[in-house]
């Protein structure tokens, strides 16, 4: 990923269309991933991803330089995409067993190389949804995305107590739930 100078923001901020396409080609692709990997659903990350570069282009005259674009805009998307997710899981109203979630996980009897990459993308995103949004946002920051705890409790706007107490108890959530798992298959 590029970095954008300060100029460009500057620029993108008076309303510059080149600038703010700038920004966007430098951290669209990055966006979208954080997003997909919180919400496991293409559209729902499409959505969110420009939703969060809409909220970019109407904030940016308040961006103060005091972190980096890249921590401020994913600070955004995490937070589009948890407010998303909590949104979601509130329609649906309703709440999935973890004995489905296993059954869900376990169900993949892959054939071949690409099924076998789809199935653990498949667990993956099933593991993912046993956590709260939170530590969920936490987790794909530090584990999928390589951010400090530093940089995830700016983007997120939290404490960096908080952020560790999240990837603790989001870890331990899915060690739980990967011995549930085991226990299963024995």
């Amino acid at each position: 990923m590029r970095e954008i100078s300060e100029a460009t923001v500057r620029d993108a901020a008076q309303g510059s269309v080149e600038a703010f396409e700038a920004i966007y080609k430098a951290y669209g692709p990055y966006v979208y991933n954080v997003v997909y990997r919180m919400l496991h659903h293409a559209d729902d990350a499409q959505d969110v991803t420009q939703e969060v570069f809409v909220t970019v282009y109407r904030k940016l005259k308040t961006f103060g330089f005091r972190s980096s674009l890249k921590t401020w805009i994913y600070r955004i998307a995490t937070n589009l995409a948890i407010n998303h997710a909590k949104k979601r899981e509130r329609e649906q109203n309703r709440t999935v067993a973890l004995d489905e979630k296993m059954e869900s996980v376990l169900a993949s009897n892959p054939a071949d190389r690409a099924d076998v990459r789809h199935a653990q993308r498949e667990q993956v995103s099933a593991l993912l949804e046993v956590l709260n949004a939170d530590q969920r946002a936490c987790l794909v920051l530090r584990d999928f995305e390589g951010l400090s705890y530093e940089e995830i409790a700016q983007t997120l706007g939290i404490n960096l107590n908080t952020v560790r107490s999240r990837l603790k108890r989001g870890r331990e959530k899915l060690l739980a739930f990967s011995k549930e798992v085991i226990r299963h298959e024995m």
